[in-house]
């Protein structure tokens, strides 16, 4: 647990709900954004579905559900994004670090011990309740794992390769990873196949990976997938770098956000012509339509908090944003849903039981974001 951490201005200080921070507001309003769709927005919107008789509303509420295996969605973007927002952090905290002459191996030791304990509350948040006697059951893949491992190769690579290498190092895995799918033959099907049953990812994990793999043939984090995702926090280190250039101004970082933005975008669509789109297997084009989409996003969040100076709306996200480990393990252990029931269910049963899961996702929400920001209010941030 730590107190407000200090990372580079956009434009002096600005003031959120009370709280003055140096931080650049419209990273921890993505941030916020993004995890708020995991951890309590997404079940209120599934849950509208069939709800209104409106088409327009159940389709939103299909955005937040994952294909069962090729195809996009909304939702497939969240995680990615989050992977993203990692990286865009790590030019602000490594400047900091090297600005104060920190040396290199404290540097890695910090990110290792990250990244150790990352895996560690992924593994717990994965297999909860923990299977203590019987290990072969344990889910060795997991979000906040991969969240580690990416950070940390994205801190080694930022610390001893320029922009354009680290580039060419994240095109480099894509198009290694592309090349190996169709060109690694699986036994029993042969190289290319990009079937639940026959890709390489699937083989490979039930061949290598051990312990329980997520759909027993198949687990999207598992060893193959996590070189693709890595990509996703090297390319939002380079926005994190352009965000931070000194002699740009914010005009000329907003145009290279969003340029850069078009260009994966288009890449993604040309690619996707051989190596479909889809989040289970972490396609390249999977990789560089989120990516994409992610610098867009940041843009935007840039453009309408700290060039326009539209922040009060942001509030809301920059409360989770501060706290997104926290939200995501007590979200994972706490049932707000439970809780919400016992609060408000007097005040929407009249409404009929059709409506209550939608009330009790909202009530759910409702308390989540009251939990953080009394943490927010009290300036207490859990980080790793």
């Amino acid at each position: 647990m730590e107190k407000e951490s200090k990372f580079q201005p956009s434009k002096g200080f600005e003031t959120l709900g009370g709280l003055k921070t140096q931080r650049l507001v419209s990273i921890d309003a993505l941030r916020g954004f993004d995890m708020l769709m995991i951890c309590g927005a997404d079940a209120f919107f599934r849950s509208l579905e069939g709800k209104t008789g409106l088409a327009w509303v159940d389709s939103i509420a299909l955005q937040f559900e994952h294909p069962e295996w090729i195809g996009f969605t909304f939702y497939d973007f969240i995680f990615p994004l989050f992977l993203f927002v990692a990286g865009v952090s790590i030019p602000f905290s490594l400047g900091k670090l090297k600005e104060a002459n920190a040396p290199k191996s404290q540097i890695y030791r910090k990110a290792f011990w990250r990244m150790m304990i990352l895996i560690g509350l992924g593994i717990l948040d994965k297999n909860a309740p923990f299977p203590f006697f019987d290990w072969e059951q344990i889910r060795l893949g997991s979000v906040l794992g991969r969240i580690g491992i990416a950070g940390f190769v994205t801190v080694v690579l930022f610390l001893n390769f320029n922009a354009t290498k680290r580039l060419l190092i994240a095109a480099g895995i894509l198009v290694l990873y592309y090349g190996a799918v169709f060109l690694v033959s699986v036994p029993g099907f042969g190289a290319g196949d990009l079937s639940f049953e026959g890709n390489l990812v699937g083989w490979f994990d039930r061949t290598f990976l051990p312990g329980r793999l997520l759909q027993g043939q198949f687990d999207e984090l598992g060893i193959l997938t996590t070189f693709p995702a890595i990509c996703l926090t090297i390319f939002g280190a380079h926005a994190g770098e352009i965000l931070r250039k000194i002699n740009s101004s914010e005009n000329q970082k907003l145009k290279e956000l969003l340029i850069t933005g078009l260009i994966f975008i288009g890449i993604a669509l040309v690619w996707n012509l051989h190596f479909p789109i889809f989040k289970r297997m972490w396609t390249s084009s999977f990789i560089m339509l989120t990516s994409g989409l992610a610098f867009l996003s940041m843009g935007l969040f840039f453009l309408i908090i700290d060039i326009l100076k539209f922040q009060k709306w942001a509030f809301f996200f920059v409360v989770v944003g501060m706290n997104s480990l926290t939200i995501y393990m007590i979200y994972r252990f706490v049932n707000f849903r439970y809780t919400s029931r016992l609060l408000f269910e007097g005040l929407y049963k009249p409404l009929g039981e059709n409506w209550m899961p939608v009330m009790e996702s909202l009530g759910a929400l409702l308390l989540v974001w009251l939990f953080l920001y009394f943490l927010y209010r009290k300036k207490i941030f859990f980080k790793v």
